[in-house]
């Protein structure tokens, strides 16, 4: 199976590690091409990147067509700016991207209590994996 994580991009160094924990169950797995760049920032450094990388790289877009690609997405969703299980714009965009393609969507933890998206999240139907990427099927 081909997965693509998701998140914000503060969770590079999670997305990486989950990568490879992904590729060590056998899965052929993608982040942004945009991660690396990352590393070694601090959190505001990140954010600053990461709109830039939007604005004038066309981040969005170049996941788009990666997310066309595999066989589902897998949505880092940790806390983040006191939202517990924190999914941002462009992860919720990306879900959106997975739903319309029929790609399964997996949420590392729980849907975030967020009252503006909380029943679009719930109406995607993702699989909550708890924190175990073992569940990945």
């Amino acid at each position: 199976m081909k997965i693509a994580i998701c998140g914000s991009m503060v969770f590079t160094d999670e997305m990486l590690e989950a990568k490879k924990k992904l590729e060590e169950l056998g899965y052929t797995v993608f982040v942004s091409g945009f991660a690396e760049s990352h590393l070694n920032k601090n959190t505001e450094e990140r954010e600053k990147l990461a709109i830039i990388q939007k604005n004038e790289n066309d981040a969005m877009r170049e996941y788009w067509e990666v997310i066309q690609k595999v066989d589902a997405i897998l949505v880092l969703n940790y806390d983040r700016r006191g939202i517990k299980n924190y999914i941002g714009g462009n992860a919720f965009l990306e879900m959106g991207f997975a739903h319309v393609l029929n790609k399964k969507i997996y949420l590392l933890n729980d849907i975030p209590e967020v009252e503006i998206y909380k029943s679009e999240i719930e109406a995607m139907k993702p699989t909550i994996l708890n924190g175990d990427l073992s569940k990945i099927v």
